[in-house]
């Protein structure tokens, strides 16, 4: 009797999912809990598990196919029990081609459009021309290679076609499901939202030096390392309670302000961009906020993370610094109403209090925000308040 496997419940409001990738081929031997297939929905990848020991007898869904929760996947039946299809069904990759084909079976190359016409007028013969371009293509230049068209036949040099070497050096790749959900998301913020995005620069100086002095006492008690980041969100949050505006979103014709600060950390992967959000950060100390930001960063980079981890967020923080950016405008992550973004860090000369000329790691800050709930009073004093308290880090302990 065989086991079916299904897709299991991805989360709110996620009802379908892509296969991405198979772990096993059909007729494999699987252990109970070992990762069948890999799913893709819009948010996240789901690894699905063997329910039980057995054989790999059926693939039902291939690799690309979008498949709706509950739906069956593939089939585990008893270990040794015979497949129920062929291995090359099971998995992307073609079985090999029986020992005993013959050469004439083989099928002919395809040929591009260019090199057929010269190959026409020159009498070549393409059948036994190995194309060198992609697919195994025979292209214009593996006809003239072939040396049997007569230089008559050619009396200038043809220009390289501009299609045909576009084509050969382009790679079409279908967008993944999260690809085209992130392209969405940003898109329906730029269209709903009245963005607008302010600016400010802060000076790290005292904040280096305060990092400087205990991040090595802070490491060996809490076991992770003092960054930067605990500070913005910490700042961020101080902001947050003295601007509530800027913690708030718009709910059809209501404002919703939350007393709650949960805050969404940008991590970049392989796959695209995902905010997973830090609960409760008013609560946390440093050494929670930097664990809880480095765990989930963890698990965006190894695809682990649940849709609870990207569930909700009042405010999100991106740092764009880490890759050299100097200044951008970061879009909204709706249905949040703004968004702090980090730059990087650089010496500059400023003019300090006395008149003398210091330079000073400074860094640029912009925060996007929906101006239909935030006015620019609002945004600026929210920006000065972040300014503030990481110039004078003191003030987030003291709460001042």
């Amino acid at each position: 009797m065989s086991t079916e496997v299904k897709v299991p419940t991805l989360g709110e409001s996620v009802s379908e999912a892509t296969i991405a990738k198979w772990f096993k081929n059909v007729g494999d031997a699987v252990r109970a809990d070992e990762p069948l297939v890999e799913l893709e929905t819009d948010k996240v990848t789901v690894e699905v598990n063997a329910p039980s020991a057995g054989t790999l007898s059926e693939i039902v869904a291939a690799v690309g196919a979008t498949v709706e929760v509950g739906a069956v996947l593939c089939l585990i039946g008893a270990a040794g029990a015979a497949a129920a299809k062929p291995a090359a069904t099971a998995a992307p990759a073609p079985a090999p081609a029986p020992a005993k084909a013959a050469p004439a079976a083989a099928a002919a190359p395809a040929v591009m459009p260019s090199a057929k016409k010269i190959a026409a007028d020159t009498g070549v013969d393409t059948a036994a021309i190995a194309g060198t371009g992609k697919d195994g293509r025979v292209t214009k230049g593996d006809v003239l290679a072939a040396g049997s068209a007569p230089a008559a036949a050619a009396p200038k040099p043809a220009a390289p076609s501009g299609p045909r070497a576009k084509a050969d050096l382009e790679e079409r790749v279908k967008m993944t499901r999260l690809r085209k959900t992130i392209a969405g998301r940003l898109k329906e913020a730029q269209n709903t939202a009245a963005m607008l995005t302010t600016f400010n620069e802060v000076d790290m100086t005292a904040l280096f030096d305060l990092r400087n002095q205990y991040k090595d006492q802070f490491e060996k008690r809490h076991g992770t390392k003092l960054g930067f980041m605990s500070f913005f969100v910490k700042a961020s949050v101080a902001a947050l309670k003295d601007w509530p505006a800027v913690n708030a979103e718009i709910d059809g014709e209501d404002l919703v302000y939350k007393k709650y600060y949960d805050i969404g950390v940008a991590v970049g992967t392989p796959q695209g961009l995902v905010v997973p959000v830090l609960r409760g950060a008013d609560a946390l100390s440093f050494a929670g906020v930097e664990q809880g930001i480095a765990n989930l960063g963890k698990k965006a980079r190894d695809g682990k993370l649940s849709m609870e981890d990207l569930m909700g967020g009042t405010f999100t923080i991106s740092n764009g610094g880490v890759y050299g950016s100097l200044m951008s405008t970061p879009i909204l992550n709706t249905p949040q109403s703004g968004i702090l973004g980090m730059h990087k860090v650089q010496q500059r000369p400023m003019v300090m209090p006395d008149g003398s000329i210091k330079a000073r790691p400074m860094m640029y800050l912009a925060l996007s925000y929906d101006h239909r709930i935030i006015d620019g009073r609002e945004a600026v004093s929210f920006l000065v308040r972040v300014k503030e308290c990481i110039e004078d880090p003191q003030r987030i302990l003291l709460e001042m």
